[in-house]
């Protein structure tokens, strides 16, 4: 089936911002090695990259090779 809009809209700031207030920072980290600390730590800027990096996954399909 192809459409020309997505069926399901790219993440927006807000829901990405939403989904980092609730992750919980005394978890082990994950596959990436990156504790939840440092992502929460990262304040606006970090929540613009990972927004940004979301965004491009999600428009091209793909995971990046890092």
């Amino acid at each position: 089936m192809h459409a020309t809009e997505p069926l399901v809209p790219e993440p927006s700031a807000f829901e990405v911002e939403m989904v980092i207030g609730k992750v919980q920072i005394h978890k082990s980290p994950g596959i990436d090695q990156i504790p939840a600390q440092l992502i929460k730590a990262g304040g606006r800027t970090n929540l613009s990259q990972i927004h940004k990096l979301l965004n491009s996954v999600w428009n091209k399909q793909e995971l990046p090779e890092e």
